[in-house]
């Protein structure tokens, strides 16, 4: 069963925006079970990481700095580096044929490495950076990884953001050929990983793999790194003494939401669902995006059946339609 926008409704999960990934991984075994954490090895992926490693799973960090992603996850268990660029498609292929290779079952997939509001920056064929990391290198790697993916019973968690309420998709100018702003081209990439999940979930559900939308609230880690400490001054995501804002979460905290959605039973026939603090989120009501919510341009599925062909086509891969 897949969400429709009017059953974007909360379902009392008992976990809420203080919640850690240790909070909701509490009773949960996952000895046995393959997780893969894309930019698993920094912030909130690195947090994902370590919980779902002392829960017993097996972590496999796709990086595109491998030398940092070992030192970074050094001393945790059961964790293992490979290497994969997301603004490479070759590279795409590679790690996951490595995988395929190794007949390694796939069970929790989470989609979090990005980057955010960074300068205008080309790659692959001339596609703008946001979209390409973001989205088209992620949709490759789940497809690539499609026979991999444990069904039934799979999951694919794609970290979306509140930023998805400034832009939908630029149907006529994705790639931003006809001027650039970095904060659209992050939004719009953010409403691109809501729409792959929904449609990911829509096309894959009946045979047992099942597929997320988060946002993991405010957070500063190192995806702020193109965000100069003035604006964030100015933006009030830190005080004068360089301490987040109030409301901002732990990292910890942050990736509870993709680690609730990659292993909560509670998430069954709801699959395509986008999720905040730990619950299913709400339609947003108005366009603060520390309210948060979800703007019905992310979990439309005709925009989400457009967005998968486009993205099929530009990435030449397709395993699921």
């Amino acid at each position: 069963m897949t969400t429709t926008p009017a059953q974007q409704r909360k379902i009392g999960s008992g976990y809420d925006a203080r919640s850690t990934a240790d909070d909701v991984l509490d009773g949960i075994d996952l000895t046995g079970r393959t997780a893969l954490v894309t930019g698993g090895y920094s912030g909130l992926g690195l947090a994902a990481t370590r919980a779902l490693a002392r829960a017993g799973a097996r972590v496999i960090v796709p990086a595109r700095r491998p030398g940092t992603a070992r030192a970074a996850v050094r001393g945790v268990p059961g964790v293992e580096v490979a290497a994969l660029d997301l603004a490479d498609l070759d590279s795409v292929r590679a790690f996951a044929d490595g995988v395929l290779r190794a007949r390694t079952t796939v069970d929790l997939l989470i989609a979090n490495a990005g980057v955010m509001a960074c300068p205008e920056t080309r790659v692959g064929p001339g596609w703008e950076a946001h979209f390409a990391v973001n989205h088209l290198g992620h949709h490759a790697l789940v497809n690539h990884l499609a026979p991999a993916l444990a069904a039934p019973g799979a999951r694919v968690v794609a970290v979306a953001s509140s930023g998805h309420f400034l832009s939908g998709i630029r149907w006529d100018d994705p790639h931003f050929e006809r001027g650039y702003d970095r904060w659209l081209a992050y939004a719009q990439s953010k409403t691109a990983n809501a729409l792959f999940a929904r449609h990911l979930d829509a096309l894959a559900g009946d045979r047992g793999i099942h597929a997320f939308a988060v946002h993991p609230g405010s957070v500063l880690t190192p995806l702020q790194r193109h965000v100069p400490r003035a604006e964030q001054l100015a933006q009030g995501w830190i005080g004068p003494d360089g301490r987040p804002a109030e409301g901002f979460k732990s990292p910890e905290q942050g990736a509870a939401t993709a680690v609730w959605a990659a292993t909560s039973p509670l998430l069954e026939g709801h699959g395509g669902a986008y999720c905040q603090d730990c619950d299913i989120a709400e339609a947003a009501t108005t366009d603060d995006m520390l309210i948060g919510g979800v703007k019905p341009w992310a979990v439309d599925p005709e925009a989400a059946a457009r967005l998968w062909e486009l993205s099929a086509d530009l990435t030449g891969v397709d395993q699921f339609s």
